[in-house]
């Protein structure tokens, strides 16, 4: 898996989005590095991932994390997770529990009862590659209000961008996968410090998901930020004042 690494301190572990990449983090990391060891990475037909050749699921997401965790850290590190990243989170804490001190579920979803959408979006992109799915993203990931700012404007840019650079094969794959997932059993297992963080505007994993992860976890706190479902783009300053709260609650990182 290719990564990035900022900072120094307790270790942090990042994993983004569908359909965009490691650098979907860049603004919460400068925000996070000057205390954290701030680690990012590309999912498979994502970035600089690699390519997916045959179809996978968000279990064996979870499994590369684990694999990206244990190659920079000798402990359990803290993995935050956004819409696609934080359905590997729920895995990876179901499956490899012993790698995490926290985990950080950001508009998310534990299970999509209609897969619907998904068979759309995937015959879409098979018929007309990722432009098909472009715009459509961009409204369901910021805010009007913040799209039409002078800032929001260069960051939908940005990552529609990305978005458009996403291999098709690589988006397809990862629909399948998400259309197939179902975290829910693997949910009630997770013993993890767990953060889930909703965004009040977003249409694409509304506050019910978020609540329905947070009912399956035993512990787990919800809070709610200003954004829609890229909140790590769209509010980096909130989203980082609020994981930056919570980790301070964690027992300390082993030494």
């Amino acid at each position: 898996m290719n990564t990035s690494q900022d900072g120094q301190g307790p270790t942090v572990v990042l994993s983004h989005a569908l359909a965009l990449d490691r650098h979907m983090w860049d603004e919460l990391t400068a925000l996070l590095a000057p205390r954290y060891r701030v680690v990012r990475y590309d999912h498979r037909g994502h970035g600089q991932g690699p390519s997916p050749d045959a179809p996978y699921s968000i279990d064996d997401l979870a499994d590369d994390a684990a694999t990206v965790i244990r190659s920079v850290s000798s402990g359990p590190v803290v993995f935050a997770g956004l819409s696609l990243g934080g359905m590997v989170g729920q895995a990876l804490a179901a499956r490899h529990p012993s790698l995490l001190r926290g985990l950080a579920v950001i508009n998310s979803a534990p299970h999509y009862a209609d897969r619907t959408l998904w068979d759309t979006r995937i015959q879409a992109v098979r018929t007309t590659g990722m432009p098909a799915v472009a715009d459509a993203s961009i409204d369901r990931w910021l805010t009007p209000a913040f799209r039409q700012s002078a800032d929001g404007q260069a960051v939908a840019a940005r990552l529609r961008q990305s978005l458009l650079d996403t291999d098709s094969l690589g988006y397809v794959r990862a629909c399948e996968a998400i259309a197939a997932m179902d975290l829910r059993a693997g949910n009630r297992r997770i013993a993890t410090p767990t953060l889930i963080v909703a965004g009040r505007h977003d249409l694409a994993t509304p506050l019910a998901q978020s609540q329905a992860i947070a009912d399956g976890i035993a512990g787990a706190r919800i809070v709610e930020v200003e954004a829609a479902h890229i909140s790590a783009a769209e509010c980096p300053g909130e989203l980082a004042r609020v994981l930056d709260g919570w980790m301070q609650t964690l027992p300390a990182e082993a030494s």
